[in-house]
């Protein structure tokens, strides 16, 4: 499965801190806010990923990540040169998909909960059709909604509805089989001109090829696309990281528990941070009494 990270747009709602750097690379408590789609991907078992920015800020995420092979993944940069949709990020990327199934997460959100990881790998395997995440919310009328019957399968997907049917928000986080392409490449686009991941996900429901995973009670999901959410954000990651002593999001402690990366090569990844506590917490992980062999990142 591939990859891909939309960190496009202008980052607008978040103006002026955005006028001069991309939104995801803006700080998360303590890491750019990037990390934490790409540590979703990571944790998914897909290590070939290409991000999508707008023009000019590739060289910042190249900056930062270069080309993975330090966190032992592939890693590849493209532009959209102006925000036509969710979608069209299948249009960008479709040389990078090829022939195989594809995850698409959106570069301003923050999932974390118990057993996520394996939860991701489990629903990325042998993809028929879509896989959405579904998430409650006390404000569905803002998001993308989708309804199940008595047995959890899903019927509708409506978005922005002005009287939702369900509370379970369609978060940024979607698997589709390689057909995604085509299906995107027919979209008519919308009145704002722009290629809609529900219409390319109303297909999949229509063939009944659409699977709905509810992300119900324990699991957290953030959108820090407004200032308030960015805080709160923020907020979120410090609290649990203090309480828990674990990092939330840490893309090098993650390659070296899936095994991408080996300890030493983990341990020389938080030496060169070292004089910052993020750098300090991946040495001592690798130093402690469990660091002898890797298991798989929950």
């Amino acid at each position: 499965m591939k990859g891909i990270i939309l960190a496009g747009g202008h980052g607008s709602r978040l103006h002026p801190i955005t006028l001069g750097v991309s939104k995801q690379l803006l700080p998360v408590y303590d890491k750019p806010m990037v990390y934490y789609p790409l540590s979703v991907l990571m944790l998914a078992g897909v290590t070939d990923i290409q991000i999508i920015s707008a023009p000019g800020d590739a060289a910042g995420f190249q900056r930062l990540l270069g080309d993975g092979s330090s966190l032992g993944l592939t890693l590849s940069y493209a532009e959209q040169d102006k925000p036509r949709g969710l979608a069209d990020a299948f249009l960008v990327s479709a040389d990078h998909i090829g022939d195989e199934p594809v995850a698409l997460v959106l570069g301003d959100n923050i999932f974390h909960g118990p057993g996520f990881g394996e939860l991701l790998r489990s629903s990325a395997r042998d993809v028929d059709g879509c896989v959405l995440f579904g998430y409650p919310v006390r404000d569905p009328e803002r998001y993308g909604v989708g309804e199940t019957d008595a047995s959890g399968r899903l019927v509708s997907i409506e978005e922005k509805p002005a009287a939702p049917r369900s509370n379970l928000a369609v978060t940024g986080l979607y698997f589709y089989d390689n057909d995604v392409v085509r299906i995107a490449r027919g979209l008519r686009p919308s009145e704002r001109g722009e290629l809609e991941i529900t219409d390319v996900n109303l297909a999949y429901l229509r063939r009944g090829k659409a699977r709905f995973v509810e992300l119900g009670r324990g699991f957290v999901w953030l959108d820090t696309g407004t200032h308030n959410a960015l805080t709160e954000a923020s907020q979120y990651v410090q609290i649990l990281e203090h309480r828990q002593g674990v990092r939330i999001g840490c893309v090098e402690e993650i390659a070296w528990r899936m095994g991408y990366i080996d300890r030493d090569a983990c341990h020389r990844l938080g030496r060169a941070l070292a004089n910052s506590p993020y750098g300090q917490y991946i040495m001592e992980i690798t130093e402690g009494p469990a660091a002898g062999a890797p298991r798989a990142a929950s």
